[in-house]
């Protein structure tokens, strides 16, 4: 089937070959020369012969390969170039052809490499022929392992090289390379349609394990109904203590004004009372006077503030109070006491409406998920369902 092609590589390698040919001579003389240089010893010398002998044979082989394969390619010409009967000979020989080469090769590559082990004793070594030296070798053992490669490659597979190739039907002629070439190209094709037109089987769920997943994503969604009812009571609960604590936490702070200013009020008459004592008894008696008023106004205050408690009635944080006989500057405090509440409570708000928020998106993806998990398990369980009754 590849006949057509082997025609190319053909030509490719003869004119390899011919260049091994043009260069052989001037290898050889190359090594003659050093041969006969006068610091060459009689072991390099040896050497050197052995080196000659290799480069030949390679070259012979060379030749040998390049026959052969000229002869596969023959085909690819004329048909009638070559019977079909003399196919098998010219495989086997070219198998043999490639064990030779692999010998010639192998043993160059010994020959070079004891040439440089004794190139490296002389005192006129250089380091430049010491670097060409490592690359020879290398290249030589590369191509040893190569050949070897194919030469084995070439004795397992030549039962298949030998069998005939394929024929039409009721004929006993071979193909010819373009009819080979056709064929290869049809194949080809009808594997590239073959392969678009299959489909994957859609993945199905066994009806057992389908039924367990639906028993499984029920119990799963009354349970997560048990629970979000359980959450919104508690938030219920939490939401009136929260207004308890709102309530509570206003009177402590209106109380604890009242208590610092009755405290400065107290302060200042002892301050007064003090100043009185260093005076007169006049100034005494005069003193006296002033502190049981100031007693008897402290007592008014006491009861116009336990009115004003009994009327504070802000269960959702309001307050509701009767004109007393305080101060402005009361009245601007417990303004300013009454702004900071509400501020405070409107960031406790807005924190809870975040949160709110994110428990709403997290209800909806999973609600999503439910439901995505419900349209894949439906119409399986409905396949399974009608296959049983199909059956029964």
């Amino acid at each position: 089937e590849t006949v057509v092609t082997l025609r190319n590589f053909a030509e490719n390698f003869s004119s390899y070959t011919h260049f091994l040919q043009k260069i052989l001579p001037y290898q050889l003389k190359s090594l003659e020369e050093e041969c006969e240089a006068p610091l060459c010893t009689a072991a390099l010398t040896a050497k050197n012969r052995e080196l000659q002998g290799d480069m030949k044979k390679a070259t012979t082989v060379f030749e040998k390969l390049q026959n052969y394969i000229t002869l596969l390619a023959l085909p690819s010409v004329r048909q009638d170039a070559m019977p079909q009967s003399s196919t098998s000979a010219v495989f086997t020989q070219l198998a043999a052809s490639l064990h030779c080469l692999h010998d010639a090769i192998k043993e160059m590559s010994k020959h070079y490499n004891q040439k440089a082990g004794i190139e490296q004793e002389l005192p006129t070594v250089t380091q430049k022929l010491r670097t060409t030296t490592e690359c020879l070798l290398g290249s030589l053992g590369s191509l040893t392992s190569i050949t070897g490669k194919i030469a084995t490659f070439f004795s397992n597979n030549l039962d298949f090289f030998t069998s005939p190739g394929y024929t039409p039907k009721g004929c006993t002629l071979s193909l010819n390379p373009l009819q080979a070439e056709s064929m290869l190209a049809n194949k080809k094709k009808a594997a590239a349609y073959i392969h678009a037109i299959k489909t994957a089987r859609p993945q199905s769920v066994p009806y057992r394990e389908a039924l367990s997943n639906r028993r499984i994503l029920t119990s799963s969604t009354e349970s997560r109904e048990g629970l979000t009812q359980q959450v919104q009571q508690s938030q219920e609960k939490i939401a009136r203590l929260e207004q308890e604590k709102e309530h509570w936490l206003l009177e402590a702070q209106l109380g604890k004004v009242r208590l610092e200013k009755e405290n400065q009020r107290i302060a200042d008459l002892e301050a007064q009372f003090a100043a009185a004592l260093g005076g007169s008894q006049n100034s005494q008696t005069a003193a006296d006077g002033r502190l049981t008023q100031s007693h008897e106004e402290a007592e008014t205050l006491q009861t116009a503030t336990g009115k004003e408690m009994t009327l504070c009635t802000s269960l959702v944080g309001m307050l509701c109070t009767t004109p007393t006989n305080e101060h402005v500057g009361d009245e601007e405090s417990r303004e300013e006491l009454i702004k900071t509440h509400y501020m405070a409570r409107v960031g406790e708000l807005t924190t809870q409406l975040q949160i709110s928020d994110s428990k709403a998106v997290h209800f909806h993806s999973e609600v999503k998920f439910l439901v995505e998990i419900t349209d894949l398990l439906v119409p399986h369980c409905l396949y399974f369902i009608l296959s049983d009754i199909s059956k029964i």
